[in-house]
Order: structure tokens, then C-alpha cells, then sequence
């Protein structure tokens, strides 16, 4: 077997950014047939930003803000001229496995909380694509930064590629 193959898959992340980049070169021949030089790179990346970072992004780069947060947090506030999709939505299932569910939901803390018994979305991303193109530029928020840093690895694997998250979520926004 005549020619050369070579692999480079590397993975580089820090907090503020993480990509992948996957390199193959191939050249030479096989079996009489040539090889030609393939070169893939796949570079996906999700921006984590704090609230003063999230405000620059809004204001100087034009991103425009989703909410992930269920529709009864956004009901009681939510950004000014905000879009919402929620990530999980209200669990109305009644199979037997998901009254069980619930009902430990609520007595645990649910009720205690206000909390309502959800599931995952599952036309989050169909909703984000019906509202926004891959192209854009989507600054991702939620409470606390959990469901934000969720969606954006939903997002991410629907090709999406100009995505930020707020790291500490809404709960560090100060309002004005």
C-alpha cells in the first residue's frame, strides 16, 4: 500500500469558548487508484458570557436574546423584546409512570416552590429554526444558566453556530 494517511483530531476548550476541529489528509495511492488530499474541519463554538458581557453582545454585536425558561417564569419577568421558546414545558402525561413522578415532584418540592412538573421540549429546536436561521447571532438565557447551557448543545448540534449563554443566568441581571 503506497501512500500516507493522517488524522488529527483535536479538542481545545476554555471558559469562555470551546471548539472542535477534526482534520483528515489523505495522498498517495492504493491499489493503482489515487488518494486525493481531503481536508474537514468542523468548528462549532458556544460563547459563555456574564450579564455586563450579555448587555454588549445585545447592544454593539445584535444578538438577540431567547429565553429558555418555562412559561411560568417568563409570565412573572422577562427581558424587554425577548423572544421565548421554552426548553421543558408542563407535563400533562397521565400514564402511570408519570402520575408517580409528579406526585413525588410535589411532595418534594414542586408545590412547595411554585415549581411545575415538566419534560423536555421535545420542538425546541423545531421552534428556534421556525424563529431564527443557523446564521444567527442568539444569546441564550434561563435562571440560573443550567437550561441555557442545555439549549445551546441542542442548538449546537442543529447546526447553529453564533450562540452564547449568560454563565450565571437572569438571577445576575440587575434591573435598568
Amino acid at each position: 500500500m503506497a501512500g500516507t494517511s493522517c488524522s488529527i483530531l483535536s479538542f481545545r476548550s476554555n471558559f469562555r469558548t470551546s471548539w472542535l476541529v477534526f482534520d483528515t489528509h489523505r495522498g498517495g495511492n492504493m491499489s493503482g487508484k489515487p488518494f486525493k488530499r481531503k481536508h474537514l474541519a468542523v468548528r462549532a463554538e458556544v460563547n459563555f458570557v456574564n450579564a455586563e458581557e450579555a448587555k454588549n453582545l445585545i447592544a454593539v454585536e445584535g444578538y438577540a436574546v431567547l429565553d429558555v425558561r418555562d412559561k411560568t417564569q417568563f409570565e412573572r419577568a422577562h427581558i424587554k423584546s425577548c423572544y421565548h421558546v421554552p426548553l421543558f414545558i408542563e407535563n400533562q402525561d397521565n400514564d402511570f409512570g408519570t402520575i408517580i413522578k409528579r406526585q413525588l415532584h410535589n411532595n418534594f418540592s414542586g408545590l412547595f416552590y411554585g415549581l411545575p412538573f415538566t419534560k423536555p421540549n421535545p420542538e425546541f429546536v423545531q421552534s428556534v429554526k421556525s424563529q431564527f436561521s443557523p446564521q444567527s447571532k442568539i444569546l441564550l438565557v434561563c435562571q440560573e444558566g443550567l437550561r441555557s447551557t442545555a439549549a445551546a448543545n441542542k442548538l449546537d448540534q442543529a447546526g447553529y453556530g453564533n450562540i452564547a449563554c449568560m454563565t450565571s443566568g437572569l438571577q445576575s441581571v440587575k434591573p435598568g
